[in-house]
């Protein structure tokens, strides 16, 4: 085969070797100017579209309590401000702490750019006292167990706290007093204080019950709760009046009732298997 009769092919290979090349720059060029376009747009967005201007754009519902003023300066904002530049976490995180709020949430809409912030004001349910660095200091606890200050007291609403009374509150203690607080509703109107002891262990006293040891907040805390409800509930008869001097439910199967002269009960029921103790 002669050179002649294959000068053709190579220079068809060739040219178009050439004509995917010139493809790829053209594919480059135009990568690179649309990047640049729609860099460009989203450096606009942020700064010019996508900006909180005023306080009107920060949406605030769902608190009586709370006003936008309130809000825009606990988060700490200021305008003008890119949206996107805000964390709706560490928001929350903030307005939590700073604010009488029981629960908040944050999310950042665009069209149009605003902050809409949803609270749930906090309500105090107790009377509560904990000991700190500067001795004892005196407030209230809402229905998730979380301290408030007299401080914070001033714009929280109070639903019955002069009939409860928590002691020893500590941050550890938190769950078991969500907890107790929860089964509220089954002692009737009944419990009249919560108290940590230094120890840790719990103690209720009821209206009729009087003190009731719990015991330690572990993993038996739900049962022995159902215990001392049904106890409050279905005291005996010849009970009446006379509240015990103590009653142990540290071993929710076999509740303890100390009472002087106080006569057993013959049949008290398998959820109130009451075992006296002191002056039968």
């Amino acid at each position: 085969m002669s050179d002649s009769s294959l000068r053709p092919g190579a220079e068809r290979r060739r040219q178009l070797r050439q004509e995917r090349r010139a493809d790829r720059l053209l594919n480059l060029w135009r990568l690179v100017v649309f990047s640049a376009m729609a860099g460009g747009l989203g450096y606009g967005l942020l700064t010019q579209g996508w900006t909180l201007r005023s306080p009107s754009q920060v949406e605030v519902s769902g608190s009586r309590l709370v006003s936008r003023d309130q809000v825009i300066q606990a988060a700490g904002l200021s305008f003008p401000q890119p949206l996107l530049a805000l964390q709706p976490r560490q928001i929350i995180q903030t307005l939590s702490t700073a604010l009488p709020v029981e629960n908040v949430r944050v999310s950042r809409l665009m069209l149009p750019p605003r902050l809409r912030v949803e609270l749930i004001d906090r309500s105090a349910v107790a009377r509560a006292e904990r000991r700190n660095k500067d001795g004892l200091e005196q407030g209230y606890v809402d229905r998730l167990g979380n301290w408030i200050s007299l401080r914070q007291n001033l714009g929280v609403r109070l639903e019955g706290t002069q009939e409860l009374r928590v002691v020893g509150w500590n941050e550890r203690h938190r769950p078991a007093l969500a907890k107790v607080l929860q089964e509220r509703p089954a002692f009737g109107g009944k419990l009249q204080e919560i108290r940590f002891d230094p120890e840790g262990s719990l103690w209720l006293s009821t209206t009729d019950l009087g003190p009731v040891r719990l015991g330690p907040a572990d993993g038996q805390l739900e049962r022995r709760l159902a215990v001392a409800a049904h106890l409050n509930a279905t005291l005996p008869g010849n009970l009446r009046g006379r509240r015990p001097q103590i009653v142990d439910l540290s071993d929710p199967d076999q509740p303890e009732l100390s009472l002087t002269g106080f006569k057993p009960v013959t049949d008290p029921g398998p959820a109130t298997a009451v075992r006296p103790r002191g002056g039968q």
